[in-house]
């Protein structure tokens, strides 16, 4: 077996894979698709930190690898869709680099107040720079912090061990989760007209880049800090120098960027309110051992054994139950991420596997799902600790097995429960991985597909007019299932070559008739 680990994976993991009779090559960070693509020939499992992308197009040869490692937390520099398409798991170590993380920001938080870095500059400089770099107490300031996962939670507590008021914001945790813990819940736009300063502690995806945009960050009280040490992304930059520039905002630390490394002419480096770290938040000698040996375990057992811990695409498996449940796998994730869209932060999650269940495994499929549904937005929870975030964000699971299945030999049947919604959802892999049932309607569609979910009045005509309204904006619709709710108004799920833009999106929630339409 041959493991390629780049970005300086530390010696004590890669003394694991030795030990193991594993083939060790260690590489520089490799920047270019083309040039990884090569490199990844022959190669069973590639090790990255932050330097070293792996997109899709370096993976498209990579015929004989089995496993991506990430020596950390954060998964976004990885094709995690290419990565599952092609057989290949992708493993973290997300707790290897949580002190590490946390302290960083804290550290960052310390500077802005006493303006550390100005004054070593000036000391430095032979100058005596001690006029105008008058800072703040941060005992009883408030700390607004976004994100309440593993590093937003100990960033919260460690602020409030030093005096600081604490109150959080995490889109992805109920309401009614608000009171169990120790910090107290905000929406954003509360958080940021709260806070003296924010700090940010979420993973950078679709729904989080550019969360801190100049709109959201005008919000914020004027002559506040902002702190990103998590990913770059979340933050618009160019904005934020506006709004630093203006006095809105009196400064920032940021440890992340859009483009890493940071372009030696980027305008960031010349604000003296900015103060830039290059992404060292997980650079601690205990950290980089950590999550070395931890990843190292992982992928050396999944290898040998099929045991499977630590994926971000694969739930905890044995060999034994792989051929029973495989098939399912690919179901149970779309179905997850469709809930979640249907209903954003749900409280409880009933699971029920109907019909033929003796001979199946549930317990990985329905982690599986629970991760799904968790961490579509997030990105912070996998099948390994899917169950226990469920818990920690006030989400109560029950499973059940057996019971009518209506026909299909095996039939899952989801009611998921949020705060002012219960949506019920039937699944089935008979003829291949569908819904057959939305909210007691019957409705078939492949949820892995590009599926517009449709509530309209039930009168003549607005089959025609949404398809006319798709039609006239260049979607081909592939599918148009439609059932009759029998309350005057009808559902519809309808199956789309493409995503749906947001601009055609409103032109269809505008027209008469049509009451919802969520794509999925």
């Amino acid at each position: 077996m041959k493991v390629l680990a780049c970005d300086g994976i530390h010696e004590d993991g890669l003394a694991l894979f030795r030990d193991a009779g594993w083939d060790v090559v260690v590489s520089d960070p490799i920047k270019e698709p083309a040039a990884l693509a090569a490199a990844l020939k022959g190669v069973d499992a590639i090790l990255v930190r932050s330097a070293t992308k792996v997109p899709a197009e370096a993976l498209a040869d990579a015929g004989q690898l089995r496993v991506i490692g990430r020596a950390g937390a954060g998964v976004d520099t990885i094709d995690v869709d290419a990565a599952t398409e092609r057989g290949i798991a992708v493993m973290n170590a997300p707790d290897g680099n949580t002190l590490a993380a946390a302290e960083h920001a804290i550290s960052l938080l310390f500077a802005l107040a006493r303006h550390i870095p100005r004054a070593d500059a000036g000391m430095k400089a032979g100058e005596w720079p001690k006029a105008g770099l008058t800072g703040f107490e941060l005992e009883g300031k408030r700390l607004g912090v976004i994100g309440l996962g593993r590093i937003g939670g100990t960033v919260a507590r460690k602020a409030q061990g030093i005096g600081m008021e604490v109150a959080a914001h995490d889109p992805f945790l109920p309401a009614s989760a608000a009171g169990k813990g120790s910090v107290p819940l905000k929406t954003l736009d509360e958080l940021l007209a709260w806070a003296d300063v924010v700090t940010l502690h979420i993973p950078r995806t679709k729904e989080t880049t550019n969360l801190l945009s100049e709109t959201s960050m005008r919000t914020m009280k004027k002559g506040a800090y902002l702190i990103n040490a998590a990913r770059g992304g979340l933050v618009d930059e160019a904005a934020l120098l506006t709004l630093i520039e203006e006095g809105h905002i009196a400064g920032a630390a940021l440890d992340t960027f859009v483009t890493e490394p940071l372009p030696a002419d980027s305008a960031l480096r010349a604000n003296p309110k900015l103060i830039l770290t290059p992404h060292l938040g997980a650079s601690t000698s205990e950290a980089q051992q950590a999550v070395s040996t931890i990843l190292a375990r992982q992928i050396i057992d999944f290898v040998a054994t099929g045991a499977v811990a630590g994926c971000v695409n694969l739930p905890p498996l044995t060999a034994e139950a792989a051929r029973e449940v495989g098939p399912w796998m690919p179901l149970m994730s779309s179905l997850g991420r469709l809930a979640a869209r249907l209903v954003p932060a749900p409280t409880r999650l009933e699971i029920t596997y109907a019909g033929r269940t003796e001979a199946l495994d549930t317990r990985p499929l329905s982690r599986l799902l629970v991760a799904a549904l968790l961490g579509t937005a997030s990105g912070r929870v996998t099948p390994v600790n899917a169950l226990q975030e469920a818990a920690a964000r006030g989400l109560v699971v029950s499973e059940t097995l057996g019971g009518d299945g209506d026909g299909f030999d095996r039939l899952l049947k989801l009611r998921v429960v949020g705060e002012n919604r219960t949506r019920e959802i039937e699944a089935t892999l008979h003829r291949g991985p569908r819904v057959v049932r939305l909210d007691g309607v019957e409705i078939e569609f492949d949820p892995q597909a590009h599926v517009l979910l449709l509530r309209n009045e039930d009168r003549p005509g607005m089959i025609g007019v949404v398809g006319s309204t798709l039609g006239a904006a260049g979607v081909n619709i592939v599918n148009f299932a439609l059932g009759a709710a029998g309350d005057g108004q009808a559902r519809a799920a309808i199956t789309v070559d493409r995503p749906v833009n947001d601009e055609q999106l409103a032109a269809l929630r505008a027209t008469p008739g049509i009451l919802s339409l969520a794509q999925v």
